[in-house]
């Protein structure tokens, strides 16, 4: 059972580091970085990602320092949850493999939700007037996109979207089944 307290840190980190990881898909997919929501999230990252810049550089226009960041911010959330809450402690391999296995997991998490968004958000209002509804479109229709084009038309039905979320829950399902689970057991 989860104390209060593990819930807290869990959710006060998983939080930021989905801050974190939209800002690494801002600037993966090329949104717009005036929109209010896009502001919001380069003023909550920049103080640590300036820095880190300067150390770890981008790789081929994928920024690689949001990348570390959020693993770093993840690595502190488990060494907090392990060794603050826990009498097991992993062992540095197990964390850093864990650790990478989060990210991963809040990153299939953040897709799979904005992409949820976008249809309920279709349902109620088509129109892209909103700017928070513009940044989710423009993140998440470079994953769509594709996936559209392999399908065939189906008399105005978009079900690209359906395809998407269930390979995301498959990502997310193998991620826990084949990394975490099996880590946390040794435990």
């Amino acid at each position: 059972m989860q104390s209060p307290f593990q819930f807290l840190i869990e959710t006060i980190f998983n939080l930021y580091v989905m801050v974190i990881l939209l800002r690494f898909m801002l600037q993966l997919f090329r949104a717009d970085f005036y929109n209010p929501l896009s502001q919001f999230v380069v003023k909550a990252t920049n103080p640590a990602l300036k820095p880190l810049r300067k150390v770890i550089p981008g790789l081929g226009g994928i920024d690689v320092s949001s990348l570390v960041f959020a693993w770093i911010v993840v690595l502190l959330k488990l060494v907090l949850i392990y060794g603050v809450l826990s009498n097991a402690f992993p062992s540095i391999g197990q964390l850093l493999v864990v650790g990478l296995a989060d990210v991963l997991t809040q990153g299939v998490d953040l897709l799979f939700y904005m992409i949820l968004a976008r249809v309920i958000m279709s349902w109620i209002n088509p129109g892209i007037s909103n700017p928070i509804v513009a940044v989710i479109y423009q993140l998440t229709e470079p994953v769509m996109a594709p996936v559209r084009k392999m399908l065939p038309p189906m008399g105005g039905l978009d079900l690209s979207p359906i395809i998407i979320l269930l390979g995301l829950r498959f990502a997310l399902m193998a991620i826990k089944s084949w990394f975490i689970i099996p880590l946390l057991q040794i435990l």
